[in-house]
């Protein structure tokens, strides 16, 4: 059987048929895999030319955050391992490289160059210039994260919902004076974490802008000051955007003396191995890193491959509350 004969059986144009087989060019995914499953079924094996074999790399590029080896943020770490142990089960190669929100240009000598048959980005930006970059010039692309073009595979969890669940939980345990504290804007994980955080205080009946909130936090926020009007403000409760800015409030908190959670509770919107070292274990969403690196590899491969993806992929979450938040403790009460 020819791909002439699968169009003709099917109703579709050869150029269809020879996307949905070779993962190249994008169509509907009901039409990709009705030609999929009917090539299966007539065992079809596509003839592959030499210049199209030579051009495939097996590799797959994967980009960094230039500031994850500065900050050394466990995130992208076990998203890199879960990626790398997808890539591996299907005889692929990992490519990694690093850039800026404002400087793609090795992702660019990645595309110009032939390194790769495709990229995942491993952050989601506002108005991302590396999204718009692959987009307009059909390279395959894929994300640990979420944006808004259908041409990106995507995989995340519901940041959103997991804010707004963990703030709810907060508030019925008796929380109503919160500060929030997050790092850059224009990273979408930290507007849906904020979100999620502002639509809990609403359905709660809580005014958000009689809350405390620091946006834009970065290592040199953490001082004693900051601190101290937290206090002076009688915050109950510090709800942190990830486990980076936790483990910097935390460790100032208790250099200066405070108690947790008896003077001041914290929660944070991230879990890492950076919240184990700390006494009282702290609450915290709890993602595997790990398993949406491993999914979004996983797709992405069996889009190259011409095999059935999906094209968005949401993962569970899990909100595990200890003692950082415990009310008992804070009240003294606790044995």
């Amino acid at each position: 059987m020819t791909i002439d004969e699968i169009a003709r059986e099917l109703g579709v144009s050869k150029s269809t048929v020879s996307r949905a087989l070779s993962g190249k060019g994008r169509i509907g995914e009901s039409t990709r895999q009705k030609i999929q499953e009917y090539a299966r079924e007539q065992e079809f094996i596509p003839r592959t030319s030499e210049r199209e074999s030579r051009s495939r790399t097996r590799n797959i590029g994967v980009v960094i955050p230039a500031d994850a080896y500065n900050t050394n943020i466990p995130f992208f770490q076990e998203c890199l391992l879960g990626i790398c142990e997808s890539a591996s089960q299907r005889e692929y190669n990992v490519l990694i490289t690093t850039r800026t929100p404002e400087d793609i240009s090795d992702i660019r000598s990645l595309v110009n160059n032939r390194k790769a048959d495709g990229i995942i980005l491993t952050r989601s930006l506002k108005d991302d210039k590396a999204v718009k970059y692959l987009t307009e010039c059909g390279f395959p692309a894929g994300m640990t994260g979420t944006c808004n073009s259908d041409k990106v595979i995507q995989v995340d969890c519901d940041n959103r919902a997991a804010a707004e669940s963990m703030t709810s939980m907060l508030i019925g345990w008796g929380y109503r004076r919160f500060a929030m504290i997050l790092g850059v804007n224009s990273y979408v994980v930290n507007r849906q974490r904020y979100e999620g955080y502002q639509a809990a205080l609403a359905r709660n009946g809580i005014m958000g802008n009689q809350q405390v909130l620091y946006t834009e936090f970065n290592k040199f926020d953490a001082n004693g000051e900051m601190l101290d009007e937290l206090i002076n403000k009688k915050v109950e409760c510090i709800v942190c955007g990830d486990d980076v800015i936790c483990t910097k409030i935390m460790s100032q908190l208790q250099a200066k003396g405070y108690r947790i959670p008896r003077d001041i509770a914290i929660a944070s919107l991230y879990n890492s191995s950076n919240l184990e070292c700390f006494s009282p274990s702290v609450t915290t969403v709890s993602i595997s890193a790990k398993e949406i690196g491993n999914a979004i590899g996983r797709q992405m491969i069996n889009y190259l491959s011409g095999n059935a993806f999906e094209q968005k992929t949401i993962l569970d979450y899990e909100i595990l509350f200890r003692k950082s938040t415990n009310k008992d403790f804070r009240n003294g009460t606790a044995r």
